[in-house]
C-alpha cells in the first residue's frame, strides 16, 4: 500500500509525485510451508492429538503443551508489505519469530530466497539472518551506554566492518530516518518516536532485503505512531524492502500492508488486499473483526471513479467544448492530448465568454486541478473534493486520464460497499 501524493497541474508539468506501481518479480522471497509450533515437553504427543481432532484448549489440558502455530502458509513476494495481524495469542510474533528462528518450527519449512533455513546449521543461519534479516521489536532495546551512531552501526561491527566505513553508513541510515546530527546523543536523551527510528536505522544499516517488524509502533503514542506509520511508508517507497508487519491494529494494518494475514488460533484464517479482507470477510469472525473499520481508509480512487466522457481535445476550439458541455448538460470538461494527457478543463461559463470573445481553448485553460493516482485512498480523496470547485480528476503515471470522482459517485461507492458487507451478516 502506497503513501499517495495529491498533486495539482502547475502549467505544463503534468505530475510529479505520483508514485508507479511497485514492480514484484514472481518469485516469493519467503515462503512458508505447514508450519507448526508447539511448545512444551512432548510436542509428538500433542501433534498426535491434534490430528486426531483434539482441540488446542483439550491438548493442552492433557499434555500441558501449547499448539501456537497450526499449520501455516503463505508466500511474501519481494518488495512487498505482507502484515501479520490478529488478537494477542493468535500467533502471529510466534510466526515472525519462527521466520528468522529465534523459535525453531516443530514441524514444516521456510524458504528465504528458495533456500529452508530450518535445516540450517548454526553458522549458515548467522550468515542468513546478517544478510539478509533485519530484525525490529516493539521495544527498542539499545544499547544504553553507546552512542545512537554506534547502536545504529552496531550490526556492522558485529560483522568486522572498519569503524571509519561502519559510522559512514551509519550516519548515512540516520539522515534517512531524519535523525541526522544525533549520532553522538545518547539513548536517555531521546524521545520514545525518536528511539524507534534508532531501532529502524539499526536494521537498515546492514541492508538487508528483509525487514522483520514485530509490533514495532505499538508501544508509541498516537501521533507519534502514526508518525512513524508514514515514515516506514516513505522508506518502503524509495527501498522497495520486503517487510513482514506484525500488528493487532486493524488502522495499522489497512494503512501499511499490501496485503493481510488474519491469524486466530495460530492459524491463518484469510489472507488478501485491505479491500479484499474488509469487503469479502470469508468468515464470521473476520467479519466481527473488521465490522466498525471506515471504508473511506480502504476504498481507492479507482473503486468510485467514473470514465471521464466527454472529453475535450486540446485542438477543438471552445465551440467544440462548449457544444460538448451542452449536449451533456455538464458545467465543465476535461481536456486532453490525442494520448488522453491530461492537460486542465474549461468551465461552460468560460468557454461561452471564449466563443464571444475570439479566444482559443488554451486562452481558458484552468490548469489548478485536483488530481489523484488510481490508488490514492478515498479518505484523501474526500480531503480534496471538499476543498475544490471542481470534481478529482484520476490520472496514472505518465498523466493519462483514468476517470473523474464527483461528490456523488463517492456517496453511491460508500453506500454499495455498505450494503455489500451487511448482505454477508
Amino acid at each position: 500500500m502506497h503513501k499517495i501524493e495529491i498533486v495539482k497541474l502547475e502549467g505544463s508539468v503534468i505530475f510529479e509525485n505520483v508514485p508507479t506501481e511497485n514492480t514484484r518479480t514472481q518469485q516469493p522471497i519467503i515462503s512458508v510451508r505447514d508450519l507448526t509450533k508447539v511448545f512444551g515437553e512432548d510436542p509428538e504427543k500433542a501433534l498426535a492429538l491434534h490430528r486426531s481432532g483434539r482441540s488446542k484448549q483439550e491438548i493442552y489440558k492433557e499434555t500441558g503443551a501449547t499448539l501456537a502455530l497450526d499449520g501455516v502458509s503463505f508466500e511474501v513476494m519481494p518488495g512487498e508489505t505482507f502484515v501479520l495481524m490478529g488478537l494477542s495469542g493468535s500467533g502471529k510474533s510466534t510466526l515472525l519469530r519462527c521466520i528468522n528462528r529465534l523459535i525453531d518450527p516443530t514441524e514444516g519449512e521456510i524458504r528465504i530466497d528458495g533456500e529452508n533455513i530450518v535445516g540450517m546449521s548454526q553458522e549458515e543461519l548467522r550468515t542468513t539472518r546478517r544478510r539478509k534479516l533485519g530484525m525490529i521489536f516493539q521495544s527498542f532495546a539499545l544499547l544504553p551506554h553507546r552512542t545512537i551512531l554506534d547502536n545504529v552501526a552496531f550490526g556492522l561491527e558485529i560483522q568486522g566492518i572498519p569503524v571509519d566505513e561502519r559510522h559512514k553508513k551509519a550516519e548515512e541510515v540516520l539522515q534517512m530516518v531524519g535523525l541526522g546530527g544525533y549520532g553522538a546523543s545518547m539513548p536517555g536523551e531521546l524521545s520514545g518516536g525518536m528511539k524507534q527510528r534508532v531501532g529502524l536505522a539499526r536494521a537498515l544499516t546492514s541492508d538487508p532485503d528483509i525487514l522483520l517488524m514485530d509490533e514495532a509502533f505499538s508501544a508509541l503514542d498516537p501521533l507519534i505512531r502514526r508518525d512513524m506509520q508514514d515514515e516506514l511508508l516513505d522508506l518502503q517507497q524509495r527501498l522497495g524492502k520486503t517487510i513482514i508487519f506484525v500488528t493487532h491494529d486493524l488502522d495499522e494494518a489497512l494503512k501499511l500492508g499490501d496485503r493481510i494475514a488474519l491469524m486466530k488460533d495460530g492459524a491463518i484464517v484469510q489472507i488478501g488486499t485491505p479491500e479484499e479482507i474488509l469487503t469479502n470477510p470469508e468468515n464470521a469472525y473476520v467479519e466481527k473483526f473488521v465490522a466498525d473499520v471506515d471504508l473511506t481508509r480502504v476504498l481507492s480512487a479507482s473503486d468510485v471513479m467514473r470514465h471521464a466522457e466527454p472529453v475535450a481535445q486540446c485542438t477543438a476550439g471552445p465551440r467544440v467544448a462548449l457544444h460538448l458541455m451542452e449536449e451533456h448538460d455538464i458545467p465543465g470538461i476535461f481536456v486532453v492530448t490525442r494520448q488522453r494527457l491530461l492537460r486542465g478543463r474549461v468551465t461552460l461559463d468560460d468557454a461561452v465568454e471564449a466563443v464571444k470573445k475570439g479566444k482559443q481553448i488554451t486562452d481558458i485553460l484552468i490548469t489548478d486541478i485536483p488530481i489523484v493516482a488510481p490508488d490514492a485512498s478515498l479518505s484523501d480523496i474526500i480531503s480534496l473534493i471538499v476543498q475544490s470547485p471542481y470534481p478529482v480528476a484520476v490520472a496514472d503515471d505518465t498523466g493519462r486520464l483514468k476517470g473523474v470522482i464527483s461528490r456523488g459517485a463517492i456517496l453511491a461507492a460508500l453506500a454499495r460497499k455498505g450494503e455489500d458487507i451487511n448482505a454477508t451478516a
